[in-house]
């Protein structure tokens, strides 16, 4: 497995987890039971999963009206595409 292989795989994974981390707190927060802390779910975002963020955000309506992921979410992604640009183009 090469080692674009292996990065593709993780960010599906942490994605996924993502995903499934935000509908999760989406539930509980219904529930009005124990909650996963906004810097677990902000963390999340910003070690790959800013994208399964985005999407939970819009399919669960979860965080969107807070700024720090209204805003921070989106801006965490943007950095990681800057990111993965600089070092596709510098490799």
């Amino acid at each position: 497995m090469t080692m674009h292989e292996v990065i593709y795989w993780y960010l599906a994974i942490i994605n996924i987890v993502v995903l499934v981390i935000y509908g999760g707190d989406k539930l509980f927060a219904k529930l009005d039971t124990w909650r996963v802390p906004e810097k677990v779910l902000l963390l999340f975002a910003v070690f790959g999963g800013s994208v399964g963020a985005l999407l939970a955000m819009q399919l669960f309506r979860h965080k969107t009206r807070h700024l720090k992921f209204r805003y921070g979410v989106p801006v965490i992604l943007l950095l990681q595409i800057a990111g993965i640009v600089y070092l596709h183009v510098n490799l």
